[in-house]
């Protein structure tokens, strides 16, 4: 592989921005310089004008395969990814079949490595049943254990209490939670038949899922957590009120619970219904601006340690049905670092905190071996972006494979201009490298 030296860059990283160069050889971060670096057999890219960022790593997505390929697939979502900026998914067991073996588990990561063109790991999923095949799994390359407190798809609820004690009590890796209580869910869906029949509007979905629904699950997360000292990471909040379970006073890599909050979440508000419709349904529901305003504080606070996407596709036909079918999720990996850029420019968040969150937090959070960070020795992992060149999200340059978005029509200030993943220039432009794939992810853990 041959060097790339980035010249004259914007660098944002550790809490500084400042103009550099970065020298990348064999796919590896060699030299990270305020002043010249001369090497004569690097080929150059002159960044002028660009800000050169670390590849945002996404906690959380949804990429349907196996068993949901209609939906989108790891290449078709991997590559909408890597437009976007981010270099390294973690993605979740809720497939068909759901990933409740070893052998399942695997079978993730070969698909991964002949199609991903971005960095990859695979969540193993948590059964009322499986724990035996759960406390398999190994904390060096497998990111950690995904629990639904609140239903999903399939087998996947983990509502037996005995279970889950067992769980938080033995599991030593890091336990991922979906929190919504499954019983005050079913409550507000009950009451709302009775007043609407099969006819619900989508603006009573954040009164079903209710913040009430995930205070409750939310706040029983963390007590398991602190009775077993189990690592907790809570994902996607979505109400103010969850982020009184959180602590900003320790460093992140001390702490044992952590949480994580989504685009849409920081976005979109119940106001949003009217317009975008079943097509901003998510689990955990988007609620008031007083809960987005809150989350998006949080997040500045640390509180709210992680910015990802909960990127789940469905095709448009699914979204435009009624309440009760229109399933949840929505795709966001190639419009996530643009939103958060977005906010930057409307002087809600600083660009040293978006960098923190989107890149810098998940490798902390997760113990991600050499990534997540411009550093010497690292993985070359990069992103650049032009924070002055505007554009519209339009189907003509959306990339997910179910080709719509939750951000069409919108207006981004900011637009990836080059991605590389270990070193390779996987985007540039609109034009993508294929040749080499993405990397299994390691992690820092025993």
């Amino acid at each position: 592989m041959s060097a790339i030296l980035i010249k004259n860059a914007t660098i944002v990283n550790e809490g500084e921005i400042f103009i550099g160069n970065v020298l990348i050889e064999n796919g590896i971060i060699i030299e990270v310089s305020k002043g010249p670096i001369t090497n004569t057999d690097a080929s150059e890219l002159d960044a002028t004008g660009l800000h050169l960022l670390p590849g945002c790593i996404d906690d959380q997505v949804h990429f349907r395969e196996p068993g949901l390929t209609h939906k989108g697939n790891i290449y078709s979502e991997s590559k909408a990814a890597v437009a976007g900026g981010i270099t390294t998914f973690m993605e979740m067991p809720n497939t068909i079949p759901n990933t409740f073996t070893q052998e399942l588990l695997e079978q993730k990561y070969e698909i991964a490595s002949r199609t991903s063109l971005a960095n990859y790991s695979f969540f193993m999923g948590a059964s009322n049943n499986n724990i035996e095949e759960v406390l398999k799994t190994n904390p060096r390359n497998v990111c950690g254990i995904k629990v639904f407190m609140g239903s999903s798809t399939g087998n996947m609820l983990v509502d037996n209490p005995v279970t889950l004690d067992t769980l938080f009590a033995e599991c030593k890796l890091l336990i991922a939670t979906h929190c919504e209580d499954e019983e005050t869910i079913k409550a507000n869906t009950a009451a709302a038949r009775e007043k609407f029949g099969e006819d619900v509007p989508i603006q009573m979905h954040p009164q079903i899922r209710s913040a009430e629904a995930c205070y409750k699950s939310s706040s029983l997360a963390v007590k398991l957590a602190k009775k077993h000292n189990t690592r907790l990471h809570i994902l996607h909040i979505s109400t103010a009120r969850e982020i009184e379970l959180f602590d900003n006073t320790l460093p992140l890599n001390k702490k044992r619970i952590t949480a994580e909050a989504c685009i849409h979440h920081l976005w979109f508000t119940d106001a949003d219904y009217e317009t975008k419709g079943t097509f901003i349904k998510w689990n955990p529901a988007v609620k008031t601006i007083s809960d987005r305003d809150a989350i998006l504080q949080a997040v500045i606070d640390n509180k709210i340690d992680i910015v990802a996407t909960d990127h789940a596709p469905h095709t448009k036909e699914e979204k435009e049905q009624s309440y009760f079918k229109a399933p949840s999720g929505g795709p966001l990996v190639q419009h996530a670092l643009v939103a958060m850029l977005e906010l930057y420019k409307q002087k809600k968040i600083t660009l040293e905190k978006v960098v923190e969150k989107m890149c810098h937090a998940p490798a902390v959070c997760f113990q991600i071996e050499k990534r997540g960070f411009i550093r010497q020795g690292y993985w070359a992992d990069l992103v650049l972006v032009n924070l002055n060149d505007s554009w519209k999200v339009e189907k003509s340059n959306i990339l997910y494979a179910c080709a719509w978005s939750p951000f069409e029509g919108q207006q981004f200030s900011a637009k990836v201009t080059h991605t590389f993943v270990n070193g390779n220039l996987v985007y540039k432009k609109g034009v993508f490298d294929e040749a080499i794939k993405g990397k299994r992810i390691l992690f820092e853990r025993t």
